[in-house]
């Protein structure tokens, strides 16, 4: 299974604990026995996310100038922070996260979105964070 594969399974993992109680091993069991198996770096990479969400979302807050938390789609906030979560701790290089990032949120929000998505993370990246 190729990378983008499953950092979009990550994505759905991410978006779908932020509606669940259930705890991200329950959450990846789910995922498994209602849609497919998962790949090793979905995996890791949700449970990352999962585990780091509060400073992910105070990184997205610092650099979504003008935007509330609140406001932003929950599924925006999925992409933004898997993304952010590659660039600062799994290595990936930034134009890559961004870029997959960016084909993310025109597949499950959309093209205004993806260009939403794109500024902060452009932002985020020039930061040297």
């Amino acid at each position: 299974m190729n990378r983008y594969k499953q950092r979009e399974q990550a994505l759905l993992l991410t978006f779908e604990s932020m509606f669940s109680d259930e705890t991200k091993e329950n959450i990846c069991l789910l995922y498994e026995d209602n849609m497919e198996p998962l790949g090793d770096y979905a995996k890791e990479l949700f449970i990352g996310v999962y585990d780091n969400a509060q400073a992910l979302d105070e990184t997205i807050t610092q650099f979504a100038k003008g935007w509330r938390l609140s406001r932003i789609p929950k599924i925006n906030i999925a992409v933004l922070r898997v993304a952010i979560y590659e660039i600062k701790d799994a290595g990936v290089p930034a134009s890559v996260a961004v870029n997959e990032a960016v084909e993310l949120a025109k597949k499950y929000s959309g093209s205004d979105d993806a260009s939403f998505i794109n500024g902060i993370l452009g932002s985020f990246v020039r930061s040297g964070e």
